[in-house]
C-alpha cells in the first residue's frame, strides 16, 4: 500500500492506493506516515490545484469495490457538476430509480473516495447538508469552494451547525 499526505484547507487528507489506482481518501486527525508512489502523487497535485481554485474534476485512476448498484451510483455522482449540487431525489431520478431514495443514499455514504468522488454535491430535499462523514462544516467548505471556483453564482447554501 502506498500512501501521500496533504494539507488542505479543511484538514489533513490522506491519499491511499494500490500499484496502479487510489482506493481511499479520507481526512485524518493526526499525521501518519508516508510512502508515495506515482498515483498518489498524481492524486496530490491534482488535489492541490482543486484546493487552489485551478481544478475541479479528477481523473486520477481510482478503484471502489462495491455491488454493481453502489458502482452506479459512484459513477453517477461523478457526473454532477461542481457548483451545482442536487438533492438526493434528484439524483435518484436521474438514475431512472425514483423509489431508491435511500439506497442511494446509502451507497452515497460508502463512498471511499471523498472529493473526487464528489459525494458532497448531493444535499437534503430541502436543500440542507445532510450526510458527509468528514463533518457538514467540510461539506459547507467543499460546495462554497466550488461555487466560487466555477462562478456559478452565490451558494444558497449558508446553514448553523
Amino acid at each position: 500500500m502506498f500512501s501521500s499526505l496533504l494539507e488542505s484547507p479543511i484538514g489533513l487528507l490522506s491519499i491511499k492506493a494500490n500499484e496502479h489506482e487510489v482506493f481511499s481518501i479520507k481526512f485524518l486527525d493526526q499525521f501518519t506516515d508516508e510512502n508515495p508512489n506515482k498515483i498518489t502523487e498524481i492524486a496530490k497535485a491534482q488535489f492541490m490545484e482543486y484546493f487552489s481554485g485551478k481544478r475541479n474534476h479528477f481523473d486520477f485512476p481510482m478503484l471502489q469495490i462495491g455491488t454493481d448498484f453502489q458502482k452506479n451510483v459512484w459513477n453517477e455522482l461523478r457526473k454532477i457538476d461542481a457548483g451545482k449540487p442536487i438533492t438526493y431525489a434528484a439524483l435518484a431520478k436521474r438514475m431512472k430509480k425514483p423509489l431508491a431514495i435511500r439506497a442511494i443514499a446509502s451507497a452515497n455514504g460508502k463512498n471511499n473516495l471523498l472529493i473526487a468522488v464528489p459525494c458532497h454535491r448531493v444535499i437534503g430535499s430541502n436543500g440542507e447538508l445532510i450526510g458527509f462523514s468528514a463533518g457538514l462544516w467540510r461539506k459547507q467548505w467543499l460546495l462554497e469552494h466550488e461555487t466560487e471556483i466555477t462562478k456559478s453564482g452565490q451558494s444558497t447554501l449558508i446553514h448553523e451547525f
